[in-house]
């Protein structure tokens, strides 16, 4: 399977409304529930005003579309760098998975990733 890093750091926030989110950005993940509302961007397209803010984050997808009958691939990945002490941040799309990494971690999780055997390309 083929990861391809994602060339920019990233930001996960809770913000107060949609106002202060690009959604014309490259990379824009808006969730919403009951309780809040979230957003994971780039770091440079972070709205001003926030509830909360987690800088430091880097990421990779998992390359091409991801049939919904898949089953484990993101707890097969997540698995591997929990064994390793590495955190993550999930975001899936209609077409693949995200994994978040906090930045001091991100170099080490590509090698643990790529000794597994998964294929790591640049963006």
């Amino acid at each position: 399977m083929k990861l391809k890093k994602l060339p920019y750091d990233l930001t996960v926030c809770k913000v107060y409304d949609v106002s202060g989110i690009n959604l014309s950005a490259d990379i824009c993940f808006v969730g919403k529930t009951d309780e809040e509302l979230s957003l994971v961007c780039k770091t440079e397209d972070a709205p001003a005003e926030t509830v909360e803010r987690d800088d430091g984050w880097r990421g990779f997808r998992i390359e091409g579309v991801l049939d919904f009958s898949l089953i484990g691939i993101l707890s097969e990945l997540s698995t591997i760098l929990a064994e390793n002490k590495i955190g993550i941040f999930a975001v899936s799309t209609f077409n693949t998975d995200y994994i978040l990494v906090k930045t001091d971690n991100f170099d080490r999780a590509m090698n643990v990733l790529a000794a597994e055997g998964y294929e790591v390309a640049e963006y």
